[in-house]
């Protein structure tokens, strides 16, 4: 009995050996796999290079147009036209507006009428200058001097012969004399005359312009921006009709911090970027620097030209703009793929041997696909350009 139950223990332990056997192989296996080390992160390495850079100044603005008119009435009266709507693109001298001319008109007339009497009492031909003495009034009086003092100097003869008495000759001379203060009396009423006629053709270009005036134009090539007055509105001299705009080219105003004042100057160029066009990039020049800051601000005002031939900017819109300076620095450029950005930290990870090391780094100028570290980066240093979002401080690399 005893022994049955010997044969039979026997018999188990040597079935449940090899599983055992088994099961410890399992776990050395198990326990092998999580000690086993990651994999190396494949990554490409390039060394930050340094180099001289365009250094810009970056600032802010508004679009302006290059030139704004607020045009007035010139005359009174009534609106009879007003042929342009807001935003109607418009030449130089194009009608805006049209006032009723019929006061002017008649105004002109009677100017043209009055100095037309005045040249017709002178005698004066169209494209002709003025001759004192072609004046039929002074004509006469000169003829009349003439033929009395013809017949003094006879008189004259006739008294040294004896031949006429002595009151006689003080007759003849007061007579020349009288038609000689009537000629030159007939010279100055000429003259007089004459200077009536420069006052009445005064008075005519003046009724001609009044009557021009009746028609506002354009002062010159743009855009309207405003119409203020409408058919049958009465208008007063100097009273604003309508609002014209040249928004080609266009000026843009800055405003440069103190610090950089030195380093801008007239014919910079000037690239900006609105909200209106994301991602594109417009240009311009430098034309007017400020003399003097803004007390308030410490800051300087500068204007750009910036061509606009088809319209697409607009007056009033909000620029955020780049003035490249003359002189040209240092500065250590990675490649922009070296650059993770994380929630608003740029870091870079340089290859040290087997591993990467994490720096928190800022940045500077974009030049190409190569972005300026302006701190945390030596020029030399190797960093990580290939997997950048896989990589951490301390992982193995290859």
């Amino acid at each position: 009995m005893n022994r049955g139950i010997v044969q039979s223990l026997i018999a188990a332990l040597l079935v449940a050996a090899p599983l055992a056997s088994g099961a410890c192989s399992s776990g050395d296996a198990k326990g092998k796999d999580q000690s086993a080390p990651a994999a190396a992160i494949d990554v490409a390495a390039a060394p930050a290079v340094e180099q001289p850079i365009a250094r810009f100044i970056r600032a802010t603005g508004t679009l302006m147009a290059e030139e704004q008119a607020d045009v007035a009435a010139e005359t009174s009266g009534r609106v009879i036209a007003a042929t342009v709507e807001r935003g109607t693109p418009v030449a130089q001298g194009a009608e805006l507006v049209r006032i009723s001319a019929t006061e002017t008109d008649a105004q002109l007339k009677e100017a043209e009428a009055n100095a037309g009497q005045i040249e017709a009492r002178l005698g004066i031909t169209p494209g002709i200058a003025f001759d004192v003495n072609a004046v039929p009034e002074v004509q006469n009086a000169k003829a009349s001097f003439e033929l009395a003092q013809s017949e003094f100097n006879r008189i004259k003869a006739l008294l040294d012969e004896r031949v006429v008495s002595q009151s006689e000759y003080d007759q003849r001379r007061t007579q020349m004399e009288a038609a000689r203060q009537q000629y030159e009396a007939a010279k100055n009423g000429a003259a007089q005359q004459y200077q009536s006629l420069q006052a009445a053709r005064a008075r005519v270009t003046l009724a001609r312009k009044a009557n021009a005036d009746t028609v506002v134009r354009a002062p010159f090539g743009g855009v309207v921006a405003e119409r203020l007055v409408t058919t049958g509105d009465y208008v007063n001299k100097g009273m604003k009709v309508a609002v014209v705009v040249r928004v080609d080219p266009l000026r843009v105003q800055l405003t440069i911090p103190e610090q950089f004042v030195s380093a801008v100057a007239m014919g910079q160029p000037v690239t900006f970027e609105v909200d209106a066009y994301p991602g594109r990039q417009f240009e311009g020049r430098v034309k007017y620097v400020s003399p003097a800051l803004q007390a308030d601000q410490r800051a300087l005002t500068v204007e750009a030209m910036v061509p606009n031939p088809n319209a697409v900017l607009k007056p009033g819109l909000f620029a955020t703009a780049r003035i490249e300076q003359p002189a040209r620095t240092p500065g250590v450029l990675v490649p922009a793929a070296a650059v993770l950005i994380s929630s608003g930290t740029s870091r870079v990870y340089v290859v040290n041997g087997d591993h990467v090391e994490e720096r928190i780094v800022t940045t500077g100028e974009t030049v190409g696909d190569l972005v300026e570290i302006s701190k945390g980066l030596k020029a030399g240093e190797r960093v990580a350009t290939k997997n950048v979002a896989q990589l951490a401080d301390g992982i193995k690399v290859s």
